[in-house]
């Protein structure tokens, strides 16, 4: 990339970070700097070093063009522009619920009986698809990368990063248990029949049977993958309301875990059987907390009870 005398941006569009160098980077590289204080990925850095032409991406130290290589010194202000991305998705103009939206990121509220992305059996009505109309309405670009992602049928917080960065970011958290997501489901049953009121369920998870959807609680010698739900049982009577925390991520883990005890998620077909009470699993994304990707700030948010689980939820306290 070139090193004029180019003004850096005012505001920085489609995203990007702003580094100050410490005392101890004297003499360290704009790309040390970056990495050592966000985490930036080699990957990005030559996708914006080897980039041209405008929404490329760029380096500025003090407000000057600048190169990865060069050496920085306490006090220097090192900003990156994220690439301009655009998305290969064809926009449908789907209303979306925001419940948190910057630069960086944006949460949904995810309805139920939407797929997050186009798949072979679900091209049209995806959440991705309503994500880019919503982009394109508000004159920008980017590709929409989901951090977390959702079964069809089950409603809640989406996360979605605007960037690589903010993706990847994002997974090392995940990965290194920085993201917290918290769940509440209705359970068919007394839970506490069968466990105690709050614990943690340790069971490995995997595929029951080759190239079928389901899971099945399957020992880490026979193919599965370690599996921690932490739970709390909020309201029981004939059916069970808990708050669950996923310690670990793998597909279905909630409802196998529950089901595995023989309380599976209410109205979940797969796991066991439908109900009139509600017309898919009574399984909601409730709240998501982790550091922010830029800034480093805790963010917490929330999606309401949908009416559907609430209405479950009014019936027990009754």
């Amino acid at each position: 990339m070139g090193h004029g005398k180019e003004k850096a941006p005012d505001a920085v569009s489609g995203g990007g970070l702003l580094v100050i160098a410490g005392p101890g980077e004297e003499g360290m590289t704009a790309r040390g700097a970056l990495r050592r204080a966000k985490g930036v990925s080699q990957r990005l850095v030559r996708k914006i070093a080897h980039g041209e032409g405008e929404g490329a991406g760029a380096l500025y130290i003090n407000g000057r063009a600048a190169r990865f290589r060069d050496k920085v010194k306490p006090g220097d202000e090192i900003r990156l522009v994220f690439p301009e991305e655009g998305s290969h998705i064809e926009p449908e103009d789907i209303p979306l619920t925001v419940l948190y939206e910057d630069e960086y990121i944006i949460a949904i509220d995810k309805q139920p009986g939407m797929v997050v992305h186009p798949t072979k059996g679900h091209r049209e009505g995806t959440v991705a698809a309503a994500i880019v109309n919503y982009m394109r309405q508000r004159g920008e670009s980017y590709r929409p990368r989901f951090i977390s992602r959702l079964d069809m049928d089950t409603s809640g917080v989406l996360l979605v990063g605007k960037s690589s960065h903010a993706q990847a970011d994002l997974a090392r958290q995940s990965s290194a248990g920085g993201v917290e997501k918290y769940y509440l489901a209705v359970l068919e049953g007394r839970l506490e029949d069968d466990l105690p009121p709050s614990g943690v369920i340790d069971l490995p998870i995997g595929l029951a049977q080759p190239g079928e959807p389901r899971r099945a609680v399957i020992s880490e010698e026979d193919g599965g993958y370690a599996s921690r739900t932490e739970y709390e049982v909020l309201e029981t009577a004939s059916f069970t309301v808990v708050r669950a925390r996923l310690i670990t991520g793998r597909t279905h883990q909630i409802r196998v875990h529950f089901a595995h005890y023989g309380h599976p998620v209410l109205g979940d077909q797969l796991y066991g059987s439908s109900t009139p009470l509600i017309p898919r699993q009574a399984l909601h994304a409730a709240e998501i907390s982790f550091a922010h990707p830029a800034t480093g700030e805790r963010i917490r948010i929330e999606a309401p009870l949908p009416p559907d689980i609430a209405h479950i939820a009014r019936r027990l306290k009754k």
